[in-house]
């Protein structure tokens, strides 16, 4: 079930979209036109292009880039390795930066396997304009924080805001 949109509380994010640099990475052309359509009417301008990982990180070198979706399956360089190249590359153009993962891919593992190499949200191919707007709004109304561990690099995976355990909850009494 998708997260409801709470439209006034929006109006004051969606305002400033436009200066909100956002590329899509797909080898497909039919589903980038896609997401860029949703994009575009939402309010973004600076829509940006790519057809796999290598020619993001291009991008990602040359333009602001704020938020990206990318697809899993492409080549030369697939969506989880340009995950990974930005988590956790010295010379990343943008470590932090909240990344949707736009793919067919959904068995268990591979979720899993996306999530563990620091995506931010995940939709699931075929999609609809909602869905994919209601994973960008969650990501401007509710940012999410970041950890750098020694096996992880990416958004922190709890959901709830909660202060950090402080082990008394693995005590038995």
């Amino acid at each position: 079930m998708n997260p409801p949109v709470n439209k006034t509380s929006l109006k004051d994010a969606f305002e400033n979209l436009a200066k909100i640099g956002v590329l899509v990475v797909d080898n497909d052309r039919r589903i980038s036109n896609i997401v860029r359509e949703v994009l575009d009417n939402l309010g973004f301008k600076a829509i940006h292009l790519a057809t796999d990982g290598s020619e993001a990180l291009r991008i990602m070198r040359e333009e602001k880039i704020d938020m990206l979706i990318t697809d899993w399956r492409m080549s030369p360089m697939n969506g989880i390795n340009l995950v990974k190249y930005l988590r956790t590359a010295e010379n990343s153009p943008n470590r932090f930066i909240p990344i949707i993962m736009l793919t067919a891919n959904v068995a268990r593992d591979e979720v899993e396997t996306a999530r563990d190499v620091g995506i931010t949200e995940f939709v699931v191919k075929p999609f609809s304009a909602k869905t994919l707007t209601n994973r960008i709004v969650l990501l401007i109304e509710n940012p999410r924080g970041f950890i750098i561990g020694r096996t992880f690099v990416g958004p922190d995976r709890r959901r709830q805001d909660r202060t950090p355990p402080d082990g008394t909850e693995k005590r038995t009494k």
